[in-house]
């Protein structure tokens, strides 16, 4: 007789996605049963989460991890693998849903696999849709693939985008934080740390995604993502700082209308939502209350003190491989400040500069996208020397 339950695979498991995934996963096992878990490098996480979860395969992503791996899950029955070829591997085996939470542009590949197969893909990783947006979507629409969106932004719009109504939707707006920098001067945020960057103000995240927060990109990679997600021209999707983190996305209608996705600032609650899809589970984050926030406000992105935003737009603007290099660049940059080398309004620098040097491509395929990542990296790394 058959497992009823859905196979999951995760890749990126001991991540802060990866972490909430498996925890709403071992809280129902008559719904859910895994197929593979991936991570980088933290064998220690991944074979605690395997010894519990029992998948099939476990993979570590760096080869030097997998000793560690091996011996932490000796006689368990759970295959153990490494390298790049072993991450692509997980994603082909037979999931039913796929979480996609490896960070960057290293996600690319696997999550093309995972769709290639026509399975549900939950998409955390924004660098997929940045780098290849328009590859990607072509691959779901030839294999009937279903690209759920994870991050909180854009399950929110998937959750009240009237895909039937597309012809009354005037906008859709993607709400903004601010990030813990949000009314610090440029001089401020010259001086900031990596520690301060990473101190996001609502939300529990990576490293890379923190900063990325902090100096707005990961706005601006969402931009470009909602672009591809819901197929609208960059003219109409609009950006707004909310520094509560209870309106999570907008969409504006036609006739006046105004649909919001609310909710407490847990990424729990929109990997349940995928995770559940197309019914809805039980999630363990904090019930919304709006009687004790009582307040709710917004106001407009700073576009000097906040230049990734005017970076992304014309990025998507100018298509091609520039959204690509865009997120190379940005990549490098995060790196180089957390590893204290540039400074944080360096950040944008780098990314701009690599913007202006790096000649325009068309992107035909995935080695054309991988051929423009490389090549972004090589010129921001210089860019970055000069700096250091």
């Amino acid at each position: 007789m058959s497992d009823p339950r859905r196979a999951v695979t995760i890749l990126g498991s001991t991540g802060s996605i990866g972490r909430n995934t498996v925890e709403l996963i071992e809280a129902r096992p008559d719904l859910y049963r895994t197929e593979a878990l991936v991570a980088n490098c933290n064998a220690v996480l991944l074979a605690d989460q395997a010894r519990r979860l029992r998948p099939h395969l476990a993979v570590v992503a760096d080869e030097a991890a997998l000793p560690e791996l091996r011996q932490l899950l000796a006689g368990t029955g759970i295959r153990t693998a490494a390298g790049a070829a072993a991450v692509v591997e997980a994603a082909q085996l037979p999931a039913d849903w796929v979480m996609s939470a490896i960070v960057g542009a290293a996600g690319l590949e696997p999550t093309l696999a995972a769709l290639r197969r026509g399975c549900v893909v939950g998409l955390a990783n924004k660098e997929c849709l940045v780098c290849a947006g328009d590859l990607m979507m072509a691959e779901v629409a030839a294999h009937g693939a279903t690209l759920l969106p994870v991050d909180s932004e854009h399950s929110a719009i998937f959750q009240v985008f009237e895909d039937d109504q597309r012809g009354a939707i005037d906008k859709i707006v993607l709400t903004a934080s601010g990030g813990p920098f949000r009314q610090k001067s440029l001089d401020e945020m010259a001086a900031m740390t990596p520690a301060q960057a990473v101190a996001h103000p609502n939300w529990s995240m990576g490293a890379k995604i923190s900063v990325d927060s902090a100096s707005m990109m990961n706005k601006g990679l969402e931009l470009i993502e909602a672009h591809h997600l819901f197929a609208m021209p960059e003219d109409k999707i609009d950006i707004l700082v909310h520094p509560q983190s209870v309106i999570h996305s907008m969409v504006a209608y036609a006739d006046g209308s105004v649909l919001a996705q609310l909710g407490s600032p847990d990424m729990r609650t929109p990997i349940a939502y995928a995770l559940g899809w197309p019914r809805r589970i039980s999630s363990p984050a904090p019930k919304l209350d709006l009687a004790a926030i009582a307040t709710l406000t917004f106001e407009a992105p700073d576009p000097v003190r906040f230049p990734a935003l005017r970076l992304a737009r014309a990025a998507l603007q100018s298509g091609g491989a520039a959204p690509t290099v865009l997120n190379a660049a940005n990549e490098e940059a995060v790196a180089a400040f957390l590893a204290g080398r540039i400074g944080f309004l360096d950040i944008a620098r780098t990314v701009e500069k690599t913007l202006e040097t790096t000649p325009a491509a068309r992107l035909g395929s995935i080695d054309d996208v991988l051929a423009q990542d490389g090549l972004a990296r090589v010129r921001a790394r210089t860019l970055i020397d000069t700096l250091a």
